[in-house]
């Protein structure tokens, strides 16, 4: 439930369209929804500004299923992420209009159109090979109710590729720049626009990257200003922040 949602609710009971009891059912699980295995945060958007988000992760099918299940009879969008095909055909037998990104490995349902602002978000990624953490960030962002622009394969092995789309990267309110091996894009776009940077590492790489360590070390160690650094692979909270920022009036 959001402000929104609160604010028809109240409305209606003083209309005399819902009564009382109809109205305290509809706040049962008002704060929390508690499944046994898990807890939802029913209360979460109305808190942050964002509903709660499925992390796939470490559950079974049938939890997540019974997860979508309750989450379905709220108005809200669904994001769930790290979600494998067999998630996701137990999902769509209980929402056949659940969308799946292979590449993310996101599961979206939309239940009601975000108003986007005009700005927009820039997804920047050094190699192919980042494709499906920036694509995490691209759908977080985008089901958060934002524009994305995605820049792909532009890393510093090549850097006049990253040049050729520099208008597009400058024009966006916040950058997403997502690499593996040495980390070094996000240093490079740093240190030419004037907007927010955030790093993600990815563990893309060879023996001597440490599964993204060595990404993640020269990210935190940037002499750029402006740039500040997510967890390994974590597209999800680089969309996430991105959005807060983009939305910021």
């Amino acid at each position: 439930m959001n402000s929104k949602d609160m604010r028809m609710l109240l409305e209606k009971i003083r209309d005399g369209k819902t009564t009382i009891e109809e109205g305290l059912e509809y706040l049962r699980d008002f704060t929390y929804k508690d499944l046994g295995f898990a807890k939802i945060d029913s209360h979460r958007e109305m808190r942050v500004g964002y509903p709660e988000t499925i992390y796939c992760s470490g559950k079974t099918p049938e939890q997540i299923g019974k997860i979508f299940t309750y989450m379905l009879t709220q108005n809200a969008n669904i994001l769930a992420t790290r979600a494998t095909g067999e998630i996701y055909e137990a999902v769509k037998s209980l929402c056949p209009e659940a969308e799946y990104n292979e590449m993310a490995k996101t599961i979206v349902v939309k239940k009601q159109e975000v108003e986007k602002p005009d700005t927009y978000i820039a997804v920047v990624t050094a190699g192919t090979s980042d494709l499906p953490v920036a694509e995490e960030a691209a759908v977080t962002a985008d089901i958060l109710g934002n524009r994305v622009e995605k820049i792909v394969d532009v890393g510093v092995a090549g850097v006049h590729r990253l040049f050729d789309k520099l208008d597009i990267i400058r024009g966006a309110r916040v950058v997403i720049a997502v690499a593996g091996m040495e980390g070094a894009l996000a240093s490079v776009v740093g240190g030419l626009v004037d907007k927010p940077v955030i790093a993600v590492p990815t563990s893309v790489g060879y023996g001597a990257s440490f599964s993204g360590l060595s990404a993640l070390l020269s990210m935190l160690n940037s002499c750029a200003g402006g740039v500040c650094v997510v967890n390994i692979d974590n597209g999800y909270g680089a969309g996430y922040l991105a959005s807060m920022i983009n939305r910021l009036e």
